[in-house]
């Protein structure tokens, strides 16, 4: 069984090809990059992917080795994200399954995600920690759902990042949270700012405003240098993260720790849970950003799964949401 997935609720449009092994055939990937202080608006972003999405699906067939007939299913995502890049998505797909006579299945984006963590990493069971630019949550499996234990009140912490990489110019290519990690290796000072934690729950919102209010200041007057300033955001909000998700993991009774989302591919972060986690005799899971980072093929691997199981998506039903939280979906094929 042969699954094409196409993701593209954000900034990266992505076309994956797996098979029912868990071998992925193809992966290729195009991201929409604004200019430094800019981030990328929706309709700007649904335009690039129009553009570029029947290439990506060509480049995904070629690398794959594979013809439409030989692909059982189209798989994309239904949401949570941006709402016109999904729309724009969203008809290529069904372009393709009524082109192609194959059925389609929806998938929501964060599930896809997860799924994609535990076949790469062969996590069988673990707490999941969910980074990335539209969500922050901490998640366990139970009872055929991926149940929420804390999460963001208000933003998530890729969008907290990028928009203080906005303040200080810092570059989007090839994303800007990678690029605040690179100065944050050399930072010395650690300045105090705001720690939220609110039972299970952070807030990123305040650590962001006191950025905008102080950063550009300590930079003028030479308080601190850009470096600082990422360093300390960076081991601020980790720990924050760190925190919940080890009460998750008490709460649980669980051993393990997976790391998702694009914000994931952090090695900081990484570094930073496992020193929890190996205080607990566990272990963290975690991938590049082949696989953190937005992908065709986590929403393959997602959709062939659900597609095992026998769901299908009738084409009048395939509309996208912004808001499809990840405790929404039966996860059918777990037991």
């Amino acid at each position: 069984m042969i699954v094409l997935g196409i993701e593209g609720s954000a900034n990266k449009l992505g076309i994956g090809i797996i098979k029912d092994d868990g071998s992925i055939l193809s992966n290729p990937r195009r991201t929409f990059v604004t200019p430094p202080g800019e981030g990328f608006q929706p309709r700007q972003t649904a335009a690039h992917h129009k553009i570029h999405i029947l290439d990506v699906v060509a480049e995904a067939l070629q690398i794959a080795n594979i013809k439409p007939s030989d692909v059982d299913c189209i798989a994309y995502t239904k949401g949570p994200g941006m709402g016109t890049p999904l729309i724009t998505c969203a008809v290529v797909a069904r372009m393709l399954s009524q082109a192609w006579k194959v059925p389609m299945v929806a998938v929501n984006h964060c599930v896809g995600h997860i799924e994609m963590g535990r076949m790469v990493t062969g996590a069988e069971n673990p707490v999941v920690l969910y980074v990335s630019g539209g969500n922050t949550q901490v998640i366990a499996y139970a009872n055929q759902k991926y149940q929420i234990f804390g999460e963001t009140i208000d933003i998530a912490v890729g969008n907290c990042l990028d928009r203080f990489a906005r303040i200080l110019r810092v570059s989007n290519d090839p994303s800007p949270g990678y690029n605040i990690e690179q100065l944050a290796k050399k930072g010395k000072q650690y300045i105090e700012l705001p720690y939220v934690v609110k039972g299970m729950d952070i807030s990123l919102s305040g650590i962001l405003s006191q950025m905008e209010k102080v950063a550009l200041d300590l930079l003028s007057r030479g308080g601190a240098t850009a470096e600082d300033l990422c360093y300390s955001l960076q081991e601020t909000i980790f720990a924050m993260l760190v925190e919940i998700t080890e009460r998750a993991m008490a709460h649980c009774g669980a051993d393990d720790v997976l790391i998702v989302g694009g914000v994931g591919c952090n090695m900081r972060l990484q570094e930073m849970m496992k020193v929890m986690v190996s205080e607990r005799d566990g272990r963290v899971y975690s991938m590049d950003d082949r696989y953190c980072v937005d992908n065709g093929a986590m929403i393959a691997w997602a959709g062939l799964r659900a597609f095992q199981k026998g769901v299908r998506t009738p084409i009048e039903e395939t509309q996208c949401t912004q808001r499809f939280r990840t405790d929404d979906v039966d996860v059918i094929w777990r037991d």
